[in-house]
Formats: C-alpha cells, structure tokens, sequence
C-alpha cells in the first residue's frame, strides 16, 4: 500500500511540475516598439509588467547603424558583462530598418536602455 501510495505522489508531482511549465511556456510575448531619430530614443521611457518582450528597434536617420542595449538600473552601460544580451538586436538597424531582438524576460525592477552608436541618453525602462 505504501508503494502504491508513493507513486501516486510522484506521478502528481511530474503532472503539478508539467503543468506549471506548460504554462509558463504559454505566457504570451508581448512587443515593444522603439524608434531612433538622430541622437535620441523618441520613447523617453517606459512601464511595463513583468513578463516576455521582444524589443523592436526602428531607425529613423538617426545614424548609419544602431543598436539597443538593456542594462539594470545602477550598473555601469559600458561594461558589456553588465548588457542583457538578449536584449540586443538581431543584427544593426540600418537607416529606415527594423530589427527585432530576442525574447527578453523582465522582473520587477528599473532597467536603463540606450544606444551608443547613436550615443543616445541612458532611458529608464520601469517594470512593476
């Protein structure tokens, strides 16, 4: 009886654990659309929920090339240990382009984005 009894508990616990996992893996990814002009970010800054994003980047004749990077706020943007790298575009945003970066999962906190190669200010990103 004991036997049976344990594995009735193992068998719910893997259904409990894949359901859960279902779940989370059906949590919808959600997109945030940013656009470069020249020299700045024309969002200055955003509040999200915590969840999945996909950040897209539009580049407006801001710069032959730009970029997106992601940082939690109080961490120094110039190190590239401290980028959330899958925040990064796909490739660089060429002049009237789109590019889309990975999916990108978000806690609550304050987040800092920028560009530096079109040497936009550091914006902040709010996720409550």
């Amino acid at each position: 009886m004991k036997k049976v009894i344990a594995i009735l508990v193992v068998v719910l616990g893997f259904a409990f654990n894949a359901n859960a996992q279902d779940k989370m893996m059906k949590a919808p990814v959600k997109t945030v659309s940013l656009e470069q002009t020249a020299g700045e970010f024309t969002q200055k800054q955003i509040t999200l929920s915590e969840g999945t994003y996909i950040f897209k980047v539009a580049n407006n004749n801001a710069a032959e090339e730009v970029g997106l990077v992601l940082i939690e706020d109080g961490k120094d943007g110039n190190n590239p240990e401290n980028h959330i790298k899958n925040a990064y575009v796909s490739q660089m945003v060429k002049h009237g382009k789109t590019e889309s970066s990975k999916k990108v999962t978000l806690k609550k906190g304050t987040y800092k984005y920028f560009c530096p190669f079109n040497k936009t200010p550091q914006y902040t990103l709010l996720v409550e």
